[in-house]
């Protein structure tokens, strides 16, 4: 969608349209970045609201450091998208100081948020949940859950709990929680509108929320409409393949148009040969940059919608209800530059086909071209379709002045579909040997070929479609037990039911006839679990101490029973000073694409071995190979032990308006699913470590045992490899193993100074997390690696400053990525740190009649234009991304 469309939309709704700052309330309201330690004081006064990390009403979770991002921190990021949000947070490692990409692959359809950087190559270590639920997974060889359904104007908060949290909530948990908290009570209508632009790109979103209270009750519906536009990859200097002029590799490929012809080398066929430029056929290589081919950041479009509603239906009985649907459409030309446009072209042709004139003298060479003129010029759109659908109906019986029942039902269903155009090797394969002009291809002039042949080379689709759902019923108890001096003894206690499903397609060939392979995988989930708080003693003397205990059972119907504790404790000298900890372990369970049945599991075949040990002999290379590729039935729990420690202060006195956070956390990480890397070829082999994870010179009797009940993709069946001379030379595990094992710790850390002023409010504040230690290993056993010295950056800053000066706010926010150190990298040792800073500013108008209560707002993120950190591999970049300068204007109008 270009500029003057989405103008379009924005003067059709300016008079309509929001963003709502604490300005408009007044010197009062404030601002507050993503903040360590935070502790809003809705969740340790008000029963009724979600309180992340505890079963417990009334109290925050004890011994937990908490990083919340309230509503008006919502607002003045000017976030289009929950992932925009968790772009803004340190401790979410994978998304901070970043613009994520909208997923739209088979492989990666969705941004997992993903807390401390854990493993993630087997589902999530990081909880996402929507008012303390599960929200359905999405993705075809993914079920987790997308954040992007949720849209940030209908926030309340979003809570970051950066500890292990499967004592309370299962699995997924280790590096802990996100939870999105939404607004339950609104009174009137708000419509809020917002547009922005950046060089070669716009977006555009609307938001329309009504509600309404009532004695004993209260609704809230609301829509959201979000687009923007797609970035092409000549929009972005930084975006190539050539990176010479920044003192880098060129990495731009041969599958140009036209292409380079290849000659065989004389002397031997394993040697390089010579190349020669087409349409000249003088030596040389034409060479092409396929990031310019292709989009670097996708078009999408985004419709959301959500409702909640709650009611006392007595004194004691309250109902509440919470329900969303969300579809997504994203398009894109390509995928990125490491996979290439899908248009690539290349094979031998020889004196066989009646296209072939050779250099020389030779029979036959390769020739290397794309299919770009057939295309007409550029990579075709990929697309993509996700819809996330949920309800969560609940009842809540106040048993007495004090213990609750609350009793809760929740479903969710997501449909998932992806396209990506490809080319069909197979007759591609085929044309480059046919023996006529009505069979054959010609690679030296790609659209001089047969229309028929061409069609049946290049239409040609990936296809993954995916239906997931989850079903629970939960019940929980909670309220005193008996009085200690110091105070009540407080138990939650409760049991749940967990059920999902998947139901998948994947699958190659032409839109109306697709070679599909389908799978199915079901799993159900009783847990039982119970919290206990301790107000061990509180005294003008020495302070008070609390203690807190918990622990959950999950009995899984695929991998077995696990049982997982946690401790807490929060000391308080004195009012002003919190000192904190906490224990526990955690889990996360295989998800259910990856185990055994995923849709993805196979045997694929490959004419040829070039991943060897070393000595194998030539004569290997021209072996096959075989790789167990996909879901893994043997698939255990990714494992953890977590712990911290932390301190409060919030002074009196002199310093009041002054906070300091510090906590210390470690993580140690087990059997983190991965895959085994044979693409290293000999180191791989020579490291024992490994031995399980592949066969040299299998017999046909191994192969077979290994390969029970798995489909074959590239030959016939296992027995037709064994058929000929050439028996293949290697099986290899390339199924997802649980494999190694990564050890973090460091400090969580949060300043913030708050004043009052004669003009109305002023604060400043730093945020951020600092990594001391991070080593992992590959594999079990294997030596550590230190990933400071692998392109890991040690940490990430936040510094704010804000200002309410009657009826403006300002906001400035610098968010800063380390740099980091690089081994093994051509011509580079270190990648050097991200800073971006981003502007807000807010301005109730304070006008009359149909312009009352209307407010406009400014963002400028990425203020100074920076670009990404260079890094010499394919992509070009590292350690941060960015849509460059982006300018966005909203208005807001509340009725």
């Amino acid at each position: 969608m270009r500029n003057a469309s989405l103008n379009a939309k924005l003067s059709a709704t300016t008079a309509l349209v929001v963003l709502s700052m604490a300005a408009a309330h007044g010197a009062a309201a404030q601002t507050r970045p993503a903040s360590a330690g935070a502790e809003p004081e809705s969740t340790t006064q008000v029963d009724d609201v979600v309180v992340t990390g505890t079963l417990l009403r009334g109290v925050a979770p004890t011994g937990t450091n908490v990083v919340s991002m309230g509503r008006e921190d919502v607002v003045a990021t000017g976030a289009a998208s929950s992932n925009d949000l968790l772009a803004r947070i340190p401790q979410i490692s994978n998304a901070f100081n970043s613009a994520p990409q909208p997923g739209g692959t088979i492989a990666l359809p969705i941004n997992r948020p993903n807390i401390r950087n854990l493993g993630a190559s087997g589902g999530s270590t990081t909880l996402v949940l929507l008012n303390g639920n599960r929200m359905v997974g999405a993705g075809i060889l993914q079920t987790s859950p997308d954040p992007s359904v949720i849209p940030p104007g209908v926030l309340e908060r979003v809570e970051v709990i950066p500890d292990g949290g499967s004592s309370i909530y299962g699995s997924d948990a280790i590096g802990g929680v996100v939870n999105f908290i939404t607004r339950k009570s609104f009174n009137g209508i708000e419509a809020t509108g917002r547009y922005g632009f950046a060089d070669g790109y716009d977006q555009f979103d609307l938001n329309l929320t009504a509600g309404r209270t009532w004695n004993g009750g209260s609704a809230v519906i609301s829509y959201a409409y979000a687009e923007h536009s797609n970035i092409a990859g000549t929009d972005r200097d930084y975006f190539t393949q050539d990176l010479r002029a920044r003192g880098g590799s060129d990495f731009r490929s041969k599958a140009c148009s036209p292409g380079t012809i290849t000659t065989p080398n004389p002397l031997s066929p394993l040697l390089p040969g010579v190349d020669y430029v087409l349409p000249g056929r003088t030596p040389g290589t034409n060479l092409c940059d396929e990031s310019k081919a292709i989009d670097f950041y996708p078009e999408e479009k985004r419709h959301s919608l959500f409702a909640t509603v709650s009611h006392d239906l007595s004194d004691r009985l309250a109902f509440d209800a919470t329900a969303y649907y969300s579809q997504r459409e994203t398009g894109r030309r390509g995928m990125s530059s490491a996979e290439g446009t899908g248009i690539r072209g290349g094979g031998l042709i020889t004196i066989m086909n009646p296209y072939f004139r050779p250099i020389g003298t030779e029979m036959g060479h390769n020739v290397t071209f794309n299919y770009a003129d057939a295309w007409g010029g550029s990579a075709p759109k990929n697309t993509s379709r996700f819809t996330s659908a949920g309800v969560t109906p609940s009842l809540t019986y106040q048993i007495n002045d004090d213990w609750r029942l609350k009793g809760s039902l929740n479903w969710g269903r997501s449909t998932n579909l992806v396209r990506t155009w490809q080319i069909n090797t197979a007759a591609e394969a085929a044309a480059l040997a046919g023996t006529s002009a009505a069979t054959a291809l010609n690679p030296y002039n790609v659209g001089a070929t047969n229309a028929d042949v061409l069609r049946k080379i290049i239409d040609f689709q990936s296809y993954g479609h995916s239906t997931q759902e989850i079903r629970e019923a939960r019940a929980v108890a909670d309220g005193s037990l008996f009085a200690l001096p110091a105070g009540n003894v407080k138990l939650a206690v409760g049991a749940e039911y967990h059920e999902e499903t998947i139901k998948a397609q994947q699958g190659t060939g032409a839109p109306s006839a697709l070679n599909l392979t389908r799978a199915s995988a079901k799993r159900d989930v009783t847990s039982v679990f119970a919290e206990v708080l301790a107000p061990v003693f509180d005294s003008p003397a020495y302070g008070s101490f609390d203690l807190s205990a918990s622990v959950r059972y999950d009995n899984y119907s695929d991998v077995g029973d696990t049982t997982n504790p946690k401790i807490g404790f929060n000391y308080r000298p004195t009012s002003s000073l919190t000192l904190r900890g906490n224990w526990g372990t955690s889990f996360h369970a295989p998800s259910l694409s990856d185990m055994g049945d995923g849709v993805d599991t196979r045997v694929q075949v490959i004419n040829a071995s070039p991943w060897l040990p070393a000595g194998a002999p030539v004569t290997d290379l021209f072996r096959p190979t075989m790789i167990l590729a996909g879901g893994n039935a043997k698939l255990k729990p990714e494992t953890a032990d977590t712990w911290s420690l932390g301190v409060d202060w919030r002074p009196e006195g002199a310093l009041e308006g002054f906070s300091a956070s510090l906590t210390y956390f470690n993580v140690a990480f087990e059997d983190a699913i991965g895959l085994a890397p044979f693409l290293r070829g000999a180191p791989f082999y020579a490291d024992p470590a490994y031995k399980p994870f592949y066969v040299l010179n299998p017999t046909l009797a191994q192969a077979t045992a290994l390969t029970t009940g798995m489909a074959v993709d590239g030959a016939p069946s296992i027995a037709s490899l064994y058929s000929g001379f050439l028996t293949p030379a290697v099986l290899i595990d390339a199924r997802r193993n649980n494999l190694g094992t990564l050890d973090v710790d460091g400090l969580d850390f949060n300043l913030e100074y708050m004043r009052p002023a004669s003009f109305g409010l002023w604060r400043v504040g730093l945020a951020g997390t600092y990594n001391l230690n991070r080593e992992s290993r590959a594999i079990a056993g294997a030596p550590k690696t230190d990933e400071f010295d692998n392109g890991a950056s040690r940490y990430s800053l936040v510094g704010s400053a804000g200002v309410v000066f009657g009826p403006v706010l300002g906001e400035l926010t610098i968010n800063h990525s380390s740099s980091a150190d690089v081994t093994n990298v051509v011509g580079q040792t270190k990648i050097g740190s991200f800073t971006t800073v981003n502007l807000f500013g807010a301005y109730d108008l304070g006008l009359g009649g149909a312009f009352s209560d209307m407010s406009v707002t400014l963002n400028v993120d990425n203020l100074f234009d920076e670009e990404p950190p260079f890094y010499n591999a394919a992509g070009g970049t590292a350690n941060g991304s960015t849509l460059g300068r982006m300018i966005s204007i909203g208005v807001r109008k509340t009725f």
